[in-house]
This record gives C-alpha cells, sequence and structure tokens, in this order.
C-alpha cells in the first residue's frame, strides 16, 4: 500500500503498528503499556525474540506512522459497506445518509492548544482543548463513510464547512438528512448541484407562510429562495455562476417545519418527510457510542498529529466493528442497525486474542462462530423509550479547579513548607 511505503525490519512495522493501535481504540483499557504487552506475547508464541516493554518504540512507531493509512481505510470500508447495503434498509431504494458535528477533547499541551484552541469562555489554564469533527455517516450500516476535523473557533470551522469539506462523498440520488443549522441557500445549492435530495428542518430565523408560492395544501407549498449576497468565503467568480435562486418545499408537520427539496407530494407526503427526518436522531446514537462505549470523547494524544491518528483509528475501529455487525445482519436477513454494538465490540475483544494466534484451518470456523453470535446480539424494540438527560449519581464534593495545576501545586507545598 502507497501509504506505507519503504520500511527498515522493525519489531513494530507500520502493519504492526497499525494492528496494536486499533486493539487499543477498540480496548477499554487504551493504554501504550497495554499494546506493547500484546506485542510481547504474539512474537514469543511466535517462536521470535522478545521485545522490551519499553513503550518508547511503539510510541515511535505510532508517530511514524502515515496519517493517511487509517485516514484511506476508513473511508474506503465506509463506501465498501454502503455499496454492499442491501436496498430496502434505505428509503425507498435510496441511500440515505446522516450528517452532523460532535466535539471531543484532548490533553492541555501548547501544541493541542495552537491547533485547537480552547474554549473561550474558559480561563487560560483551566480548559482543554476542543476539536470539532463533523461525520457523513450511512444510516443503512452506520458506516462512518467520510468525516473532516477543525477547531471550535475560526474561519471556515462551522459545521457547514465541514460538510463543504466532505461533500464529495455524496452522490447523485442520495438523501441527506442533517440539522436545522443546515438549512441555508448555500447548503441546498451545494447539495442539488451534486442531485442530491434533503431533508432538515427549517432555520427558526426564517420567517415561513404558506399563503405563499405553489401551494399543495394548507401546510405545503414550494416556495422561491432568492441568492443572497455573496458570502465572504466564496470566489466572486463561482458566486456568479451561481442560480439566481432555488425552489424549495417546506412543510409543516405537528409544529415542525421541514425543508427539502423533493417538491412533489407524490416523492415523499409531509407525514413521510416527518417520519424520514426523525431517521437523523441515528447519528445522536452513533456520536453517543464513539464517545460514550468506544471512549472517544477524551482523547489522549499530546500533539496535533496524533490527536489526528487518534481520531482516525477511532473511526477505523468503529467502520470495523459496523463492517463485522454488516456481516452477521446478512447471515439472518435483520437490518444492521437492529444489532447491539456494544455486543458487538464485547465478541470482538474475546475472540481476538485467539484468532489472532490459531490456525489458518481454525480461522475460519472461529470467523463463522463470531459471526453467528454477533447476530444474536438483537436490540429489542422500544417504541417511544423516553430517558431523562440527568444524572442521578451523584459526583464527589470536591472544589473545582480555579486556577492552573501548576499553581494549585504550589499552593499545597506552601502549606507543608
Amino acid at each position: 500500500m502507497e501509504e506505507v511505503g519503504h520500511h527498515r525490519h522493525r519489531i513494530y512495522p507500520p502493519m504492526v503498528t497499525l494492528r496494536l493501535f486499533i486493539d487499543q481504540t477498540l480496548s477499554s483499557d487504551q493504554a501504550c503499556q497495554k499494546a506493547v504487552s500484546q506485542a510481547l506475547v504474539a512474537r514469543a508464541a511466535a517462536g521470535q525474540t522478545q521485545c522490551s516493554l519499553n513503550t518508547g518504540p511503539y510510541c515511535k512507531a505510532r508517530k511514524r506512522l502515515a496519517l493517511g493509512l487509517p485516514q484511506r481505510l476508513c473511508t474506503l470500508l465506509g463506501e465498501q459497506l454502503e455499496r454492499s447495503a442491501a436496498p430496502l434498509w434505505g428509503w425507498r431504494g435510496r441511500s440515505v445518509k446522516l450528517f452532523d458535528a460532535t466535539t471531543v477533547s484532548m490533553p492541555d499541551t501548547l501544541e493541542n492548544q495552537g491547533s485547537w484552541p480552547q474554549s473561550s469562555r474558559q480561563k487560560p489554564g483551566l480548559g482543554f482543548p476542543q476539536a470539532r469533527i463533523g461525520a457523513l455517516i450511512s444510516l443503512s450500516s452506520g458506516a462512518v463513510i467520510n468525516y473532516a476535523e477543525g477547531p471550535m473557533s475560526g474561519k471556515s470551522s462551522g459545521e457547514q464547512a465541514l460538510l463543504r469539506q466532505i461533500s464529495g462523498s455524496l452522490s447523485e440520488k442520495d438523501l441527506l438528512l442533517a440539522d436545522a443549522l443546515h438549512s441555508t441557500w448555500w447548503a441546498v445549492q451545494m447539495l442539488a448541484q451534486r442531485g442530491v435530495d434533503l431533508v432538515m428542518p427549517n432555520d427558526g430565523r426564517r420567517q415561513v407562510d404558506f399563503k405563499q408560492g405553489r401551494i399543495h395544501s394548507k401546510f405545503d407549498h414550494v416556495v422561491w429562495w432568492p441568492k443572497p449576497k455573496c458570502a465572504a468565503w466564496i470566489d466572486q467568480a463561482q458566486y456568479e455562476q451561481m442560480p439566481a435562486g432555488l425552489w424549495v418545499r417546506e412543510v409543516s408537520v405537528n409544529g415542525k417545519i421541514i425543508v427539502t427539496t423533493m417538491l412533489e407530494p407524490k416523492q415523499a407526503s409531509p407525514q413521510e418527510l416527518a417520519a424520514l427526518y426523525a431517521m437523523r436522531w441515528n447519528i445522536e446514537v452513533d456520536f453517543r457510542t464513539l464517545k460514550v462505549a468506544m471512549d472517544m470523547d477524551v482523547l489522549r494524544c499530546k500533539s496535533p498529529d496524533m490527536v489526528r491518528k487518534e481520531i482516525a483509528m477511532f473511526l477505523l475501529t468503529y467502520n470495523l466493528v459496523r463492517w463485522s455487525m454488516m456481516r452477521a445482519a446478512q447471515l439472518v436477513k435483520v437490518a444492521p442497525r437492529d444489532l447491539s454494538f456494544t455486543g458487538a465490540r464485547r465478541l470482538l475483544l474475546a475472540f481476538a486474542s485467539r484468532m489472532s494466534a490459531c490456525f489458518v484451518d481454525k480461522l475460519s470456523e472461529l470467523t463463522a462462530t463470531l459471526l453467528r453470535k454477533i447476530s444474536e446480539c438483537v436490540l429489542p424494540k422500544r417504541p417511544g423509550r423516553i430517558e431523562p438527560r440527568a444524572k442521578k449519581r451523584r459526583p464527589k464534593p470536591l472544589p473545582l479547579l480555579t486556577l492552573p495545576r501548576v499553581l494549585a501545586r504550589e499552593q499545597i507545598r506552601a502549606q507543608f513548607a
């Protein structure tokens, strides 16, 4: 693979380092010491010379690993899963993709602060750098098709800018579900130019008058959105080539106004549009899976280059679990989203050590057993389930850290001087 290139014979060559890095992100124990211990066990089992338990060589190998390797593997696997998805897993045979963004924090180092500054609402030395990650996720398979990351503030750092960066992964006749933040002329025009239909709520700042435009029913009409003034991030020549406006359909269902480029009721009724948009909630569950189940919420790496690799590795590992879920779902003819991600992850962890050490003739048998057991991890149907967004378990009543940790340590030492 071109991302690996030529390399010296080492204890941690690129593909071994990649595998150990994947094991780190898949496991709840993400310590480098665990990865080195796994390498030691593998070498001992293969009759090779034993490696040191020092984590330094492995950490250097992770730094040498090309960022493009996990990034390309992640997107290639996501695209392959999307192509393999059964048409009935989509919507009326169309591929449905979800877009949203989430944030992650990381160690408070000068290098990380330079690339991803902390929130302006936090005092210097008390906050943590934060990165925004925008992801395009398949509704059918749950796989990450593409993603982009950026800071929380500054030019071209918002969710709309992240969507523009990865919009090339959207294909003609795709359906995109997104939140109200993307209900803008610019987003609609960009997607319409690619032949992509969208469904999203109306931006609350835009006034809707159902007595205007081409009226389908009392709360369903098609209206003309004129082209706004040129934005700062658009080249003037490019702006002049854009159309003078766009026809957009607006419908009101249960008090929520939905915007779509499917202009005719025969394409989708208002009730069908509301049901379709409700599926966007799946991406919120996917982000929760990444940040809570896979512990991606707080990253560990202390340099921008390694933070980017860590993000790519988490998303690659997530797609690998989704790949096993799709294979298992195809065995029992259910949708991949009907299976438990956490259950699949636990089984992969349980089988991983045995599969890596078994003979080739036993590998296919173990793989078949693994996929069969993943297919049994069917989620229960819980329609209308509601949970309060609140914590029951109380944290310990420790005071908040209101000054940098270095100064706090000095104050403690002064008390015992």
